[in-house]
């Protein structure tokens, strides 16, 4: 199965386990909040709600993303996925961090007391099972045979935000229960109602944090990212390898996808190549990059001296290169 299909797939597992277990707690969590008056539960609601439909829209870029090129895109249209996936931290920030800010403003000027708490622990504890095991799917789907102290640097080197956005917004869940529960308990032991309007706030502040760490790791995909070192080196290295070719000036990728690469390569013929051969060169390059990297769906090549190359790279970025 090609890799593209395989990314697809492992994504798409991940976030109908998390559409599902967002449905569940939400409806929950909307009774306990109309039952109990509370107002961390309801802006946990609130949060489960968009998550649902940030999934969704998730699995919409997924749908978007793997329609096939045409005239006005012929690249394709797999960026379609960063894009949505910047939607997303924007929906987070906006419906889910700013309805709990207002909610929790809200029952601070106008506290009121928790009515039944056993039911917002019940609740809260039907929560964390389901969110957790949406988590821990996430989790185990992102970090495969990694381990943890390499997550964050995965996370922030993944070109596949799908893959860790679920798992952001769990974690974020996770956390705004546990400080939905901090502030019921506090709420009804303390008998300070206000409490409870502190913890929705909290969930807020939680919510708009993690929308800021999603918005900047998809809007440098959402620009443009080169591939990873070892995949650019490689290129080189099959290039300067082939009879033919004297040098390897440069070399430009940039992910289109998770698993979608262009590159643009500079390369120093031999001097005695006709433009026929020249053409076969590349076309056996094309074939040997392919061959490694299947992510790779478009290579263009300019024949160029060392000497031009660096022309070039002088009027490109003002300076001179030796």
């Amino acid at each position: 199965m090609p890799p593209r299909r395989i990314a697809s797939l492992s994504s798409r597992k991940v976030i109908y386990a998390a559409i599902v277990g967002n449905l569940f707690v939400a409806a929950t969590k909307f009774g306990a909040a109309a039952w109990t008056g509370s107002s961390a539960m309801l802006s946990e609601a609130v949060h489960s709600v968009v998550d649902t439909g940030n999934s969704l829209l998730l699995l919409y870029g997924l749908r978007r993303a793997k329609q096939p090129p045409d005239h006005d895109h012929p690249l394709g249209y797999a960026r379609e996925i960063y894009f949505w996936s910047f939607v997303v931290a924007v929906m987070v920030f906006a419906l889910g961090a700013g309805v709990s800010l207002y909610e929790g403003i809200t029952h601070i000027l106008n506290p009121e007391p928790i009515q039944s708490e056993a039911v917002i622990y019940a609740v809260l504890g039907l929560s964390v099972l389901f969110d957790g095991t949406t988590w821990w799917i996430a989790l185990r789907n992102f970090k495969g045979q990694k381990s943890f102290s390499e997550l964050f640097s995965a996370i922030r080197n993944s070109k596949d935000p799908p893959s860790f956005m679920v798992l952001f917004e769990d974690s974020a869940s996770l956390i705004g229960l546990a400080v939905a529960l901090a502030g019921t308990f506090l709420s009804v032991q303390l008998d300070l109602p206000v409490l409870d309007g502190v913890a929705s706030i909290l969930i807020g502040l939680v919510l708009a944090a993690t929308a800021a760490l999603l918005a900047r790791e998809t809007k440098g995909l959402l620009i443009g990212e080169a591939a990873d070192k070892p995949i650019v080196d490689s290129i080189i290295h099959i290039a300067e390898e082939m009879e033919g070719i004297a040098h390897a000036n440069g070399i430009i990728t940039v992910h289109l996808g998770p698993v979608q690469i262009v590159v643009a390569l500079s390369l120093e013929f031999a001097d005695e190549l006709r433009t026929p051969e020249i053409e076969g060169k590349v076309t056996e390059l094309e074939r040997r990059v392919r061959h490694l990297h299947p992510a790779v769906i478009a290579i263009f090549v300019r024949p160029q001296s060392s000497s031009g190359y660096k022309v070039a790279l002088a009027q490109r970025f003002g300076k001179s290169y030796s």
